[in-house]
C-alpha cells in the first residue's frame, strides 16, 4: 500500500521538476566562499511551498481520503516523499561539494564542505520535519504559517552554526581540524534526522485522525 501511495506522489502530486531542482541548487556548491548552508535551505525555500500550493490547487487531500487507506498512511507517504527529496538535495549537494574540493583546494571563510557540515545539515531538516508536519496537520490544508515557522528556525539554526565558526576558533577547530569529531557530527545527524522524522511522524498521524475533512 505504501509503494502505491509513493507512486501517486511522484506521478500525480510532485512534478518531476523538483526531483531535478536538487541538482541545479546542488551546483550552487561551485560558487567558492560562499555561505553553502544556503544550497540545501533553498528545499525550504522553493520546494516546500511549490509542492504545498501544488497540493492544495490540485485538491490533493480531498482524493487522498477517498482512497481505501488509513489517514496515518496518507501522512506516512507525504513525510516519506519529502525526505526523499531532502536526501537528494543531500546527495546532489555532496557531489558538488567533493567537485568544489577537487577544483578549489582552499579552506572557506565559512563552515568548510566536510563531513561535520553535512551532519548539521541532516540536523536543519530533522527539525524542520519536526516542526513543518505537525504545524501543518493540525488542519492539514493551511500551510504558510507551518512554512514560515519552520524555515525561520533552521535559518536562525544554520545562521548560529555560521557565526560560531566565523568568531569561535574552538569550535572551528572541532569542526574543521578534527576527523573523529567531524564524522561523529555525521552520525550524530543522521540520527536526528531520523528521530525528528519519525516523531514528526508520530504527532501528524495523531493530528491528523482528529482532522475534518
Amino acid at each position: 500500500m505504501m509503494r502505491n501511495l509513493l507512486y501517486k506522489e511522484f506521478r500525480l502530486a510532485i512534478h518531476p521538476f523538483f526531483s531535478i531542482l536538487p541538482i541545479l541548487t546542488g551546483a550552487l556548491m561551485l560558487i567558492p566562499q560562499w555561505v553553502f548552508f544556503l544550497v540545501p535551505l533553498y528545499f525550504c525555500f522553493m520546494t516546500v511551498p511549490n509542492l504545498f500550493g501544488a497540493y492544495k490547487a490540485g485538491n490533493d487531500l480531498g482524493f487522498s481520503v477517498l482512497l481505501p487507506v488509513r489517514g496515518r498512511d496518507i501522512v506516512k507517504a507525504r513525510i516519506v516523499s519529502f525526505c526523499i527529496l531532502e536526501l537528494l538535495q543531500i546527495a546532489s549537494a555532496v557531489v558538488f561539494a567533493i567537485l568544489n574540493r577537487v577544483l578549489y583546494h582552499t579552506e572557506n571563510l565559512f563552515f568548510n564542505l566536510n563531513p561535520a557540515f553535512f551532519g548539521i545539515v541532516f540536523v536543519l531538516f530533522g527539525v524542520f520535519n519536526l516542526l513543518l508536519f505537525p504545524l501543518f496537520y493540525k488542519t492539514a490544508y493551511k500551510f504558510g504559517a507551518p512554512v514560515i515557522i519552520s524555515t525561520i528556525v533552521v535559518v536562525l539554526l544554520a545562521t548560529l552554526v555560521e557565526l560560531l565558526v566565523v568568531f569561535n576558533g574552538s569550535f572551528r577547530n572541532l569542526m574543521e581540524k578534527s576527523p573523529t569529531a567531524e564524522l561523529m557530527t555525521l552520525l550524530a545527524g543522521i540520527v536526528v534526522f531520523v528521530l525528528a522524522t519519525i516523531g514528526a511522524f508520530q504527532i501528524s498521524a495523531r493530528m491528523f485522525e482528529h482532522v475534518d475533512v
